[in-house]
């Protein structure tokens, strides 16, 4: 799989009961080959995901799309790739923990 597949499926990937009242706009910024930029947007209970890059997201996360591609496939825990200096994160750290949990379980 590759990102832009796994970014096409997130929607329906997502249970709207874990997604509360969270409103959220998380910057993906995935380098290397297959990379891009994605914004994932939780809102009234949606996710929606366009592929763009906006000024001011509540999250930014950035790592390589080959990364990306392991973590979601559960290959490596974000926590073990952030340690490594292989993720990076900026804004807010809770929305990104909030994040994981609202994915977590989701089938592939």
């Amino acid at each position: 799989m590759i990102p832009a597949e796994i970014f096409a499926e997130m929607p329906q990937q997502v249970d709207p009961k874990k997604l509360g009242k969270l409103h959220a706009k998380f910057q993906f910024k995935l380098s290397g080959e297959d990379g891009g930029n994605w914004l994932v947007s939780i809102a009234d209970g949606v996710c929606t995901v366009t592929q763009e890059e906006i000024a001011k997201p509540d999250v930014t996360i950035s790592l390589s799309a080959a990364d990306f591609v392991k973590m979601v496939d559960g290959q490596v825990q974000p926590l073990v790739l952030f340690m490594q200096g292989k993720l990076k994160l900026q804004g807010d750290m809770n929305l990104a923990m909030k994040l994981q949990e609202v994915f977590a379980g989701a089938t592939k």
